[in-house]
């Protein structure tokens, strides 16, 4: 398939710069696979469209304050990191700019000097290896001089709202370096709610990497490779899916972290525990195993998020949903409205 299928124009002003007041008040868009029609209406009233027995699968993975803004410590010249993993204790996998002035034992000092970073390898073609030394606990340190990691389509620089709000309310593992934005809908009130109708909840974990960020670049999207992200199905979990689905309850992936996450850990049809890393590639033609229905926000043109969707639910039907967004008004992307595609 060519990467201008999943192309579609988008005006900047339609792009979310901030959340709502109220996360589950974003408009929400319902797409019946079976018959191509649409609903419009808001998420606080999602469990509407679930009367049957239903789980909802989500990822409670917790965002780091992965982008540091240092200074080198010889020149003083500005410099900005993007976590990505870390590769071996205290020495983190990084995206840095301007990366043309660092070189090997660069020093950068952040926060007042609570932490100090080292260039350890620079290759030409690919990010530096930064390693740090501080006092105390790192997840400590980096909460003090970190900031939450917006996409760069949001314009503006975070604010103390953002380190709430660019996280689920039930997001308690840390490790990923962007937001599973389907759960961005979510209220705690809304949680109780929907436990009340009789929907039930499993967990699992995925930290979003930096493949969120980094378009595809070939014109035959069968030849993208995907950035490996990091998956945790505790045995407890994947029992409680695997139970779900063998007794007829329908299946709810809030997020396409969720659907990556099951769809890999799932064999000959049914989910077994899994930890260790994927880099499942979901495209049209693919065969889901596992979901019946799909959370999601609206995504970027021509990413892999676009057409894992896209596989989901038809890629005529999607950008017949893209483009009566579009005509209704939605928000787009992370901070923006959500689709129910059953």
């Amino acid at each position: 398939m060519n990467l201008t299928d999943f192309d579609y124009e988008l005006p900047y002003e339609r792009i979310a710069q901030r959340p709502l007041t109220k996360r589950d008040a974003s408009k929400l868009m319902v797409i019946d696979r079976s018959t191509g029609k649409f609903q419009h209406t808001i998420f606080s009233k999602i469990g509407d469209y679930f009367k049957e027995p239903t789980l909802f699968v989500l990822n409670n993975t917790k965002v780091i304050p992965a982008r540091l803004i240092g200074n080198k410590k010889n020149t003083g010249g500005r410099i900005e990191l993007l976590l990505i993993a870390e590769k071996e204790k205290n020495a983190w996998e990084v995206l840095a700019k301007p990366k043309r002035s660092l070189k090997i034992g660069t020093q950068i000092e952040f926060g007042n000097n609570a932490l100090l970073g080292e260039v350890i390898e620079k290759p030409e073609d690919g990010n530096c290896l930064i390693h740090f030394t501080y006092e105390g606990l790192f997840s400590e340190v980096l909460a003090d001089v970190g900031i939450t990691p917006l996409p760069p389509y949001i314009r503006r620089q975070p604010n103390d709202e953002d380190k709430g709000r660019y996280q689920s309310v039930y997001a308690s593992q840390e490790g990923a370096i962007a937001a599973p934005t389907a759960g961005l809908h979510f209220t705690t009130e809304l949680m109780e709610k929907l436990k009340h109708q009789g929907i039930d909840f499993a967990w699992l974990t995925l930290h979003v990497g930096i493949g969120t960020f980094q378009p595809v670049k070939v014109d035959k999207i069968e030849s993208h490779k995907m950035h490996a992200e990091f998956i945790d199905i505790s045995e407890s979990e994947a029992n409680k899916i695997r139970k779900a689905k063998e007794s007829g309850t329908k299946i709810v992936a809030v997020g396409t972290t969720v659907v990556r996450s099951l769809e890999t850990a799932a064999t000959e049809g049914t989910i077994k525990p899994y930890t260790g890393h994927s880099e499942l590639f979901i495209y049209p033609g693919y065969q889901f195993k596992i979901i019946d229905a799909l959370i999601t926000n609206f995504h970027l043109p021509k990413s892999t998020l676009l057409m894992l969707v896209s596989a989901f639910a038809d890629t005529t039907l999607i950008k017949k949903a893209y483009a009566e967004a579009l005509a209704q008004d939605y928000r787009f992307y992370s901070y923006g409205d959500a689709m129910l595609i059953r």
